[in-house]
């Protein structure tokens, strides 16, 4: 079975952040087909307005390509994942739900724990239960973290119950398929470590690091994307994806930015709730992991999925300390980490056109 996104609705909670302008633009370069309608659900009414005007105002070719048809393709929604009565009304409009929507932030999360159970958790069950009331999606992806697999955080002790929310919404849902997806640290985002490394060698220093020894899983926005698409391709119902991504020590990423610039390191020493490395897949969950290409599949630990009875290919944690890359491997991660204007990059295909 081929799925696309040919004449549906997509809601995208989240929706302009670093992850959801993302994948914006690449449902309207026709990623997954030809949607009827885009609908960016967030509750930051400044960031909305941004992202409309700024791609709007887009200049050149792909101000004719894209924004031309902006008001028909995209819709731009006020509201809250914390507040039920707005989630229903965006999620009974749609027939395919992205939930990126989250506090993300490690540190403020550790701060303000009720604040990320708010919502990280009850944001993920007002989806849920949207869903399963309206009856009209046959899919949601739930976007997740490494920080959700053994966790010390309270950023990732919520991401892990949000996922256990997305995939227990599939018992009593059958007419949709509830997945989710779980990867590392996205080089692009806001707060990541590359522009935050780029902002403090313009200043000319000195670049910080928690630990000499800290490993990271790094990944593009667009190979986040990729993820959320290829999952929303092929993962069965109560399934996580997991990409198989590199990993890097923070340190060896900051030294390869400054190069021979006369820029310090200064250590700080690691912050609330961080962990010295990730991990993605733990030792418990290796053992229901199965591959699909270039992911791991994770099995739902309920015993009323079916299970894919394929061969495990895991035997114990995927850790970035496992995952380590250096040399031109690491130049070509740091590469991809350059930010973009997310809004102009890039031209929509001919098929998105009305």
């Amino acid at each position: 079975m081929t799925r696309t996104l040919d004449d549906a609705v997509v809601l995208i909670t989240g929706g302009t952040g670093s992850l959801g302008q993302t994948l914006t633009r690449r449902l309207l370069l026709g990623g997954l087909g030809t949607p009827e309608r885009i609908i960016v659900f967030s509750r930051d009414e400044a960031k909305q307005y941004a992202m409309k005007t700024t791609w709007k105002h887009a200049a050149g070719a792909t101000d004719d390509i894209i924004y031309g048809n902006f008001d028909e393709l995209i819709e731009f929604r006020i509201g809250d994942v914390r507040d039920y009565a707005s989630v229903f009304d965006a999620v009974s409009r749609a027939d395919v739900v992205f939930h990126a929507a989250a506090m993300k932030q490690v540190p403020t999360c550790e701060y303000f724990p009720a604040q990320a159970t708010a919502t990280n958790v009850l944001g993920a069950d007002n989806v849920v239960r949207a869903v399963r009331h309206s009856r009209r999606a046959h899919t949601v992806v739930g976007v997740s973290t490494d920080k959700a697999c053994k966790p010390v955080n309270v950023m990732g002790m919520t991401k892990a119950i949000q996922e256990r929310i997305v995939i227990e919404g599939n018992l009593d849902n059958e007419g949709c398929r509830l997945i989710g997806v779980r990867y590392g640290n996205v080089l692009e985002s806001r707060g990541s470590v590359i522009p935050l490394f780029k902002h403090q060698i313009a200043a000319g220093g000195p670049v910080t690091i928690t630990e000499r020894e800290m490993t990271r899983f790094l990944l593009s926005l667009e190979s986040a994307v990729d993820t959320i698409f290829d999952a929303f391709r092929d993962a069965r119902r109560g399934e996580i994806y997991v990409p198989k991504v590199q990993s890097a020590r923070i340190l060896d990423v900051a030294e390869k930015m400054i190069g021979d610039r006369p820029i310090e390191l200064a250590f700080t020493g690691i912050r609330p709730g961080e962990k010295l490395h990730e991990i993605l897949i733990s030792d418990e969950e290796a053992f229901r992991t199965v591959e699909r290409g270039g992911y791991y599949a994770l099995q739902p630990m309920l015993p009323d999925f079916d299970i894919d009875p394929g061969p495990r290919p895991l035997e114990r944690e995927f850790s970035s300390a496992d995952a380590v890359v250096s040399g031109a491997e690491l130049q070509a991660l740091i590469a991809i980490g350059t930010f973009v204007d997310i809004a102009v990059e890039g031209a929509v295909s001919p098929a998105i056109r009305r």
